[in-house]
């Protein structure tokens, strides 16, 4: 299949390739279906959430394990179950990244992860209770290689 994407140009995908999220992201409920596609260079870091169907409906997103060794998100058990994981551990996060000029003054948002369960490709958009997470952290101050306790920074 092709698919016309922000960032990317015209792409071929597999409809396999497509994740489900049955509840949509927040303020996009309507959008049910998006491919994670990493950014050239990245190593799988950086990448777009990209909707298959609205082609310039594209999220940046960050694996927040990458700049933040200290991210421990923990998921409630009904949130558990929707994704179908019997553990927060079984699944993949990712957090939203709003992109500015200059770069450091980028924030990311670790109260509100996209969590993916890579077993039946289903996907959704949480609020973390705890951790005390921040929608709008500075990616200046997670540093070289991220900062163990820039988890409980607030911006």
């Amino acid at each position: 299949m092709k698919l016309l994407t922000k960032y990317f140009g015209e792409i071929d995908f597999e409809k396999e390739d497509v994740l489900s999220f049955p509840k949509g992201l927040f303020a996009f409920e309507e959008e049910k279906g998006f491919l994670l596609l990493p950014f050239s260079g990245s190593s799988g870091t950086l990448l777009c959430l990209q909707s298959v169907a609205t082609p310039q409906l594209a999220f940046v997103c960050i694996d927040p394990f990458s700049f933040n060794g200290g991210y421990a998100p923990a998921l409630q058990p009904e949130e558990l179950k929707a994704l179908g994981a019997a553990d927060s551990q079984d699944l993949r996060y990712y957090v939203l990244c709003v992109v500015k000029s200059p770069v450091s003054s980028s924030t990311v948002n670790l109260k509100c992860p996209i969590v993916i369960h890579d077993g039946n490709r289903v996907g959704m958009q949480v609020i973390l209770e705890d951790g005390g997470y921040g929608m709008r952290h500075l990616l200046s101050e997670f540093g070289e290689g991220g900062g163990e306790n820039a988890d409980s920074a607030q911006a």
